[in-house]
């Protein structure tokens, strides 16, 4: 087998749901290859629900020499997969089982094994929904009233990630605000109304803050070098942006090196509310 071949995968992601946690595993495996030149191909079979189904995604996996990863909850379509997996020579990845048997055996509770359970439109569902309104509403600083109702308010100058962390927030069932900085504009009063143990200062590098910027010039083709991505004005913004910080007394995250969800980590975790990655 060449090395070309060798480098070819094809996953499977077989669900009886959207199967998003098998996709983000995949995904999150494929991105430690990155630059290996390992072309992945992922597969989705979602909304699996009778055997048929099943066994025809299982023949198309066999034929592709894919591996096979399943968030299957009927205990008959995961014993289906196992089965024919071990028959077949296909490689299959038992996502929930393990985990659902371990959880039974600590508590004597047999899981409901409903396809879609986490998804289903109960309390906190709508409660998510109404958080992501809220992130939508309040999001730029367009009305400060909504800094005193919001469970976290984000500050920052231009491209340090406010709205998307403010959204993937949301998702968490947290009210956030978020508010740009610039030097020459009005802080608004609602500001220091704010309890500082609710206000998240983002900041960045100047240097990354300088790249990130001229990027978006040329995305909306301009010329890269404007007083936006001027790096002696980026340095400015964000010396205000530390001074007020520091006048605040607010929780800090230097975002340069993060991703949206380990910004959104060190958050719930300064501020206590990691009890809203949980779920009932």
């Amino acid at each position: 087998m060449d090395n070309m071949t060798q480098n070819r995968l094809c996953i499977f992601v077989i669900s009886d749901s959207a199967g998003e946690t098998a996709s983000k595993l995949a995904q999150a495996a494929i991105a430690q290859y990155e630059g290996e030149q390992v072309k992945v191909q992922i597969v989705k079979h979602t909304f699996i629900s009778s055997e048929e189904e099943l066994l025809l995604a299982l023949e198309e996996a066999k034929e592709r020499n894919a591996i096979v990863i399943n968030t299957l909850v009927s205990k008959e379509l995961v014993d289906i997969t196992n089965e024919f997996g071990l028959l077949n020579h296909v490689y299959t990845i038992d996502l929930l089982s393990s985990l659902l048997n371990e959880i039974t055996n600590r508590t004597d509770l047999e899981p409901k094994r409903l396809p879609g359970a986490m998804h289903f439109l109960n309390k906190n569902y709508f409660e998510r929904i109404s958080a992501m309104e809220f992130a939508v509403k309040y999001d730029d600083g367009k009305d400060p009233n909504g800094f005193l109702e919001a469970d976290i308010l984000l500050l920052g100058v231009s491209r340090t990630s406010k709205t998307p962390l403010s959204l993937f927030l949301a998702n968490k069932n947290l009210k956030v605000a978020n508010l740009p900085l610039i030097p020459e504009a009005h802080i608004p009063q609602q500001l220091w109304e704010v309890d500082s143990r609710k206000i998240v200062g983002l900041t960045n590098d100047p240097k990354i803050l300088n790249s990130i910027r001229q990027e978006r010039m040329k995305a909306y083709g301009l010329n890269p070098e404007t007083a936006y991505s001027n790096i002696n004005k980026i340095k400015k913004e964000l010396a205000f942006a530390t001074d007020l910080y520091d006048k605040l007394g607010c929780l800090v995250v230097n975002v340069a090196q993060l991703s949206i969800e380990e910004t959104a980590s060190i958050i719930l975790t300064e501020l206590g509310l990691e009890d809203h990655s949980y779920y009932n």
